[in-house]
C-alpha cells in the first residue's frame, strides 16, 4: 500500500474535529466535506456548473443503480463518469451494499456475493466484491468503495458478528483487484451497533490496508443515541493518516456531531430530498415552504445565506413555486439546501482553523433553538 493520500491539517485542542487534505485523481478536497448525492449520474435538478457555484467539491454516485441502468460498460465507453454526466470535479461511489441491503425481499447474501433481482424489471442479477470493483473501475470514480453487507437495526450480536465478518472477507477480496491506476479504495467498518465488533472490524480493515476508512451501517433506524455513541466509541480510533467517512448521514445536527469526533466526510440524500419535499434549511432552523405563514412573506428564505436562491427570491414566491408544483421549486429548494450544506461545512473547516469549534457548536445549537448533545471535553466521548 502506497503512502496515504490524505493529509491531517488542523485539529482542534478542545474535541477530536479536524481539517485534512484527500487528494484525488480529480483534485483535493478539503475536509471536513459534505459529498452532494447523485445516484443516478445527475444531482437532482442540479447542473453541474450550479454544483460548482454553490461549493461542492465532489459527489457521490451509485454503482447499484449506474449497473443496472445505463450499464458500466455504456459509461466506460463515454470515458467514464466525469464524462459522460460532465463533471470534472472527484467522485466516490459507493458499493451498492446498502442499495441491496435495502432490497432485501430481492436479493439473496452468500459468500460469493450478492444474487438479486432488479428493481426495474426483476431481471437476475449477481454482483461479487470483484464484481463491484469491476464496476467502480469502469465508472472511473476517483474514490471507489469495497462491497459490504449492511445490518438492518435491531440486530442480535450473531447476526452482527456473521455478516461483520462478511463484509471483511470481501473487502480483502476488493482490495486484492484493486487496481494500481490512481483510483482510490475504502474499507467499510461494519459491527451494527455493538462497539467492540467494530473496533475489531477497524483493526482487520487496517491489516489488509486501505486508502481511507468508512463508518457504515448507521442512520438505518437506530436511535440518534446509539449513533452518537458509535460514533464517540469508533470515529476519533480510525486511522489519523486516512480520511474517515460517515457514509449516509444526515441531518445538519448530524454532520456538527460527527465533526466533532472526528469524522471528515460526509454524504447523505437529505437536502436534495427534503427540498423536493419543501423542507428548507436555514441558520434558524427548519422551514416548511408550505406553510400558510409565509404567503406574503418578502423576506429571503435565510437572510444570512448568499445562495442564489435567496439573493433573487421572496419566500412568497418559494411557496407560490412548491403550492404550484413547478419544476423551479425543486431547483431553487436544492440549490438553497445544498448551499447551506456546502456553506456548513465550510464554516467548520474555518472555526477548527481557528480552534474554535466547541464555540462555533454552541453557537449553531443557540441559533436554531435545539438542544446540544452532552460531551465530555475530558476524555472526548458523549456522556
Amino acid at each position: 500500500m502506497s503512502a496515504s493520500p490524505f493529509s491531517p491539517g488542523a485539529e482542534s485542542s478542545e474535541c477530536h474535529a479536524r481539517c485534512g487534505v484527500l487528494s484525488t485523481l480529480h483534485g483535493d478536497i478539503n475536509t471536513p466535506v459534505f459529498m452532494p448525492v447523485g445516484t443516478q449520474a445527475t444531482v437532482k435538478g442540479m447542473s453541474p456548473e450550479a454544483l460548482v457555484e454553490l461549493g461542492a467539491q465532489i459527489i457521490l454516485g451509485n454503482t447499484y443503480h449506474l449497473y443496472i441502468r445505463p450499464g458500466h460498460e455504456l459509461i466506460r465507453e463515454f470515458g467514464g463518469l466525469h464524462h459522460f454526466m460532465h463533471w470534472q470535479r472527484p467522485i466516490l461511489t459507493d458499493s451498492g451494499g446498502f442499495q441491496i441491503f435495502s432490497l432485501q425481499e430481492l436479493a439473496k447474501i452468500t459468500e460469493e456475493g450478492a444474487a438479486f433481482r432488479s428493481h426495474l424489471d426483476g431481471s437476475p442479477l449477481f454482483l461479487s466484491p470483484e464484481d463491484a470493483i469491476e464496476v467502480q473501475v469502469a465508472l472511473g470514480s476517483d474514490i471507489m468503495m469495497a462491497l459490504d453487507t449492511c445490518i438492518p437495526y435491531p440486530a442480535s450480536r450473531e447476526e452482527a458478528v456473521t455478516a461483520t465478518a462478511l463484509t471483511n472477507r470481501w473487502a480483502a477480496r476488493c482490495r486484492k483487484v484493486q487496481p494500481h491506476n490512481g483510483q482510490l479504495l475504502f474499507g467499510i467498518v461494519q459491527g451494527g451497533m455493538y462497539t467492540d465488533l467494530r473496533l475489531a472490524a477497524l483493526e482487520e480493515l487496517q491489516a489488509i490496508g486501505f486508502d481511507g476508512y468508512a463508518l457504515g451501517g448507521l442512520s438505518v433506524g437506530e436511535p440518534q443515541e446509539e449513533m452518537l455513541t458509535i460514533l464517540a466509541e469508533c470515529a476519533h480510533r480510525m486511522p489519523k493518516n486516512h480520511a474517515r467517512y460517515l457514509m449516509g448521514v444526515g441531518t445538519p445536527e448530524d454532520l456538527v456531531e460527527g465533526v466533532l469526533h472526528g469524522i471528515d466526510m460526509f454524504d447523505c440524500v437529505m437536502p436534495t430530498r427534503n427540498a423536493r419535499n419543501g423542507m428548507l434549511f436555514t441558520s434558524q432552523g427548519r422551514v416548511v415552504i408550505k406553510n400558510a405563514c409565509f404567503q406574503k412573506d418578502a423576506s429571503p428564505l435565510d437572510p444570512n445565506c448568499s445562495c442564489y436562491t435567496c439573493r433573487h427570491y421572496s419566500r412568497a414566491y418559494l411557496r407560490h413555486l412548491f403550492q404550484s408544483r413547478e419544476i423551479l421549486a425543486y431547483q431553487l429548494n436544492s440549490i438553497h439546501n445544498l448551499h447551506y450544506y456546502c456553506n456548513l461545512m465550510a464554516a467548520m473547516r474555518e472555526a477548527i482553523r481557528q480552534d474554535g469549534f466547541l464555540a462555533f457548536r454552541s453557537e449553531f445549537y443557540r441559533r436554531r433553538n435545539g438542544c446540544m448533545p452532552p460531551y465530555n471535553l475530558k476524555n472526548g466521548e458523549s456522556s
